[in-house]
């Protein structure tokens, strides 16, 4: 008996509470969690799949580049859940977001669920009440194109990021990645920093003053810009290599500047030249996911990856439309919305007479078709949400509402004022001085949409003085002047600003480099991977990125060239389009050639790769016979200048973290091989193992190790082959210095201690469980079992005594452990247990839990800034994962059927062919929900592993 019930699938649980107050009881609204399918590791096939065709890559390249997809491991109890809902509902809605992405995670669902009810796709671009009725009522087909196009940029990843990445391993250093976007962002930063590395300063003077009219009282700022009919060289004028460009240009020193302020100072100053025009300027477009993550960059502080993360939130809330979008127009209900609201706060005179129609610039921007906006068919204030939102879902939500409203708004109007002042009189040495001071100012006679927002900007290397708004006093040519203050600075040229994440999205986009909606994950992926580093807003290469990047340059040029790069992303957009075969794109990408392997392409770049001179690629050189090498364990710097006996090494000194490339001069090269002597300092050799013992700088601090001979490995190892015989062989032992000893006094006896630990301190006689003296990263501690207990200084962890410890243990605990502190922050009752939820410091760092669920804080959210509404869905989240899970060793069987060409049927979904027969059939239209129908093999558990070849 048919139970009239609808399933409606969306991907987070936030997205799913509130459509489901939207619907009414004969709906169903449940969330998939994200993605519940990807491609497995090669080692997580099935042990008869490992061998053949898809055992490289899960990708079977020999036979139209078709996938082999496998359910998450974690998914399992998701999809098993979904099966079941689905078996009591009449309809499917398929409710993912309406980009690649989105629709991707539709067919996987379609393709694990295997529905046989009637299946819609149901899209929109905001969740309010009016737009989710509205896509009832208008649903489609799936769009086999837009799948086409997110299967085939997986593919291309997976195949880029497992062919480069183990030369990386092999050449630069284990665990390192290479990926189509991540790979061409780290090359934009680090030339940056090569353009620093390279530049030489210019010092050059320039003279200032203020001039009135005569006996006026209206003082305004002037600049030395002319001298005796030549131009005077300002910041702009020299080379990066320090020189002069251009002829003609006067280059001020000290002496002639302050020649200049004492002529000038008894001179005659008149208006030589005053031009006055219109001053019109438009209101910038309403955002894109591109230029939001931009201006939340500049004037919010927040990182892409957190803008990103506050406006899904905002999206699935129900205050914001969807955030994943490069287009700027806004629909007809948004611009008549604007309009009305900014006709009611700023007067009918700020609303032009026709709407403001925004186009996009960017090429293939076709995934969404409107600006991020406030959601609904009438915008709330950011007044009228503050009781709702509160710190950066607030501060965004309303940079979102200004700059929407703003762009409806009228021009800003005004005039602009040029001037120029010649200055006559004589200098000390009895010289005529003719010289030109010139100065600019902007009157706003209408302020229009700057009423409401202003765009910023990022620092530029040559910002004008001059302030937009400031006022010239009424004036005309010939008018007398009268000056005062006039004095001469001396400056020094600038090398380029560093990027930001701010401006390397913009370079990206202006570049056509991936995609807006992966540029956050983009960053994320070269921060979390250590080839950028964050020093406060500028993002600053690391030695590792520099050595990454020539390699590529000089063995994978293509793959790093920009616009290669742009090219593959326009390809990709024709694939989406429809307009180009995907299959024989990847195997032109691939092979080099259409009709399959031949010279060229990715493989064949790879299998005749040559010999890589490792120590070359990871060398830089400094200057005078200094080199940077990145080492095993991490960057020192090699003076090759210096005299040694035979057989010794050069002099060598690690190079701490907090030392930029472009700071590493050779000064400060030659100052840290005078105070680090050796480098590594070596304190002995280990009467035990006869390893050295070293002490050594690095990221966390002082530490001392042990240095284990180089592995001889077989030769002609395979990548993965290679990584697991890595894996097996031991460790260096590490310690960290104690905060009262010296990295300069440290001893080979107390580094033997530090390495000693975990100390064994004994075995309590009740329980018979071992007693352990550690250190943590919150400091000394105790362990006995899953019992720990603080010690009070780092060197009890060398001379406490059994007793001693019992006696700790005999001490009553304060809540649930002897460390158990406080929460740090309060949030409220957790609507599924009823439980207060709280934030807390955990082994792991910060983490949100109401006593049952615990859930740590993802790195970059602030503890300050996590809402009640981000810690209940973070907690939701966790739920739905359910408990991890340990692998068993039994092996996989293999699926019955490969992923084949996706052919839907009819009505039903028909399974995918079989690998085995090496062809790709053709997609046909269904007649209902075009669904690439679901395979016949079985899903294997696939958990992701700590170490692979990330891609973006």
């Amino acid at each position: 008996m048919s139970s009239g019930r609808k399933l409606v699938i969306v991907e987070s649980p936030a997205k799913a509470r509130t459509i489901a107050s939207y619907l009414g009881d004969g709906y169903e609204v449940e969330a998939s969690v994200g993605h519940i399918r990807d491609l497995p590791q090669p080692s997580e096939l099935p042990a008869e799949m490992k061998k053949g065709p898809f055992g490289k890559f899960a990708v079977d390249v020999e036979n139209g580049f078709e996938p082999y997809y496998e359910v998450y491991g974690d998914k399992k109890k998701k999809v098993a859940e979904l099966k079941r809902l689905l078996k009591d509902a009449d309809e499917l809605y398929l409710a993912t977001d309406e980009d690649r992405e989105g629709e991707a995670i539709a067919w996987h669902l379609l393709e694990a669920l295997r529905p046989k009810v009637p299946v819609k796709r149901m899209v929109f671009h905001e969740i309010t009440r009016e737009a989710i009725q509205r896509a009832l009522q208008n649903t489609r087909d799936l769009d086999d194109r837009l799948v086409d196009a997110q299967e085939t940029r997986r593919i291309l990843d997976r195949l880029y990021g497992y062919e480069v990445s183990p030369v990386l391993w092999r050449k630069v250093r284990q665990g390192l990645s290479a990926g189509r976007v991540q790979s061409v962002a780290t090359r934009l930063v680090v030339e940056r920093e090569r353009e620093r590395m390279a530049f030489v300063n210019a010092e050059y003077w320039d003279v200032s003053g203020e001039f009135t009219t005569a006996g006026g009282d209206q003082w305004f700022s002037a600049r030395l810009t002319g001298l005796d009919g030549a131009k005077v060289a300002s910041g702009r004028d020299f080379s990066d290599r320090g020189e002069l460009k251009g002829s003609g240009v006067v280059h001020l020193d000290e002496a002639a500047a302050q020649a200049v302020v004492a002529g000038a100072q008894d001179g005659t100053a008149t208006v030589r030249s005053l031009e006055t025009k219109p001053y019109t300027r438009r209101p910038a477009a309403p955002f894109t996911t591109s230029t939001l993550q931009q201006e939340a960059s500049r004037k919010l502080r927040m990182s892409s990856r957190q803008t990103m993360r506050t406006a899904q939130t905002l999206y699935e809330n129900g205050y914001i439309t969807y955030m994943r979008t490069d287009s700027p127009a806004l629909s007809t209900q948004a611009i008549d919305a604007a309009r009305r609201q900014a006709a009611e706060l700023y007067g009918g005179d700020f609303v032009p007479a026709k709407p403001r129609i925004y186009t996009s610039k960017a090429k293939g921007a076709q995934e969404a078709h409107e600006a991020i906006r406030p959601a609904g068919d009438e915008f709330r204030t950011p007044q009228q949400v503050a009781t709702e939102l509160s710190g950066d879902q607030l501060k965004l939500y309303d940079l979102i509402w200004k700059r929407t409203v703003a762009s409806q708004m009228g021009d800003a109007r005004g005039s602009t004022a040029s001037v120029r002042l010649g200055v006559t009189g004589t200098r000390p040495d009895g010289s005529a001085l003719d010289a030109v001071f010139s100065a600019s100012g902007t009157v706003i006679t209408f302020r229009g949409f700057l009423a409401a927002y202003e765009e910023g900007r990022d620092t530029e290397r040559y910002d004008s003085d001059d302030a937009e708004g400031s006022r010239l006093p009424t004036m005309a040519e010939g008018d007398a002047m009268t000056s005062r203050e006039l004095a001469a600075a001396g400056h020094s040229t600038t090398p380029p600003p560093r990027f930001t994440e701010a401006s390397l999205v913009k370079a990206l986009e202006e570049r056509g480099i991936g995609r807006p909606s992966t540029y956050a994950s983009t960053i994320s992926t070269i921060l979390d991977r250590g080839y950028v580093l964050a020093r406060g807003q500028a993002l600053v290469p690391s030695w590792v990125a520099f050595a990454v990047v020539r390699l590529l340059e000089e063995h994978f040029p293509n793959l790093v060239d920009y616009d290669f790069t742009a090219a593959m992303e326009a390809d990709l957009d024709e694939i989406a389009a429809g307009e180009r075969d995907r299959t024989a794109w990847l195997s032109q990408f691939y092979y080099g050639s259409e009709a399959g392997p031949a010279d060229g392409g990715l493989h064949g770049l790879v299998e005749n790769l040559g010999d890589i001179d490792a120590r070359d690629i990871n060398s830089v050189t400094i200057g005078d016979g200094i080199t940077l090498r990145v080492g095993r364990y991490g960057p020192y710097i090699e003076d090759a200048s210096a005299p040694v006996a035979e057989g010794e090494n050069p002099p060598r000194a690690s190079v701490p973290d907090d030392v930029a490339p472009d700071e590493l001069t050779v000064e400060r090269a030659r100052e840290l091989l005078s105070t680090q002597a050796e480098g590594d300092n070596v304190l002995g050799q280990d009467p035990v193992t006869g390893h050295d013992i070293v002490a050594k700088n690095g990221r966390y601090g002082p530490y001392v190790t042990e240095v284990l001979p180089e592995p001889e490995l077989e030769e002609g190892l395979s990548a993965a082959a290679r990584k697991r015989a890595l894996a097996a062989l031991p460790k260096p032992r590490t310690g960290s210095l104690f905060k009262s000893m010296s990295l300069s006094t440290v001893t080979l006896d107390e580094a033997l201690q530090l390495l000693s630990l975990p100390r064994v301190v004994g075995v309590d006689p009740e329980s018979g469980e071992e007693i352990t003296a550690q250190n943590g990263r919150y400091g000394p501690y105790l362990k006995k079992g899953t019992d720990s207990r603080t010690l009070p200084s780092e060197e009890q962890l060398l001379t406490i005594t059994l007793e001693e410890a019992l006696a700790i243990y005999a001490q009553p605990k304060r809540g649930r452990g002897a460390t158990a502190s406080a929460p740090l922050r309060e949030l409220g009752e957790d609507p599924t247990s009823g439980k207060p939820i709280v934030i807390k410091d955990g082994r792991f760092g910060a983490y949100v839990t109401d006593g049952e669920t615990n859930r740590t804080l993802p790195k970059d959210a602030p503890i300050d800034s996590v809402t009640f509404e981000q810690a209940v869905e973070l907690l939701a989240i966790k739920r739905a994962a359910g408990p991890a899970k340990k692998r068993t060793a039994a092996a996989k069987k293999p699926a019955a059927k490969t992923a084949a060409a996706k052919k839907p049927a009819a009505k039903t979904a028909a399974a995918k062919k079989p690998a085995a027969t090496k062809t790709a059939a053709a997609k046909k239209p269904a007649t209902k929900a075009t669904t690439k129908s679901p395979a016949s093999k079985t899903t294997a558990a696939k958990k992701p592993a700590t170490k692979k070849p990330a891609t973006d």
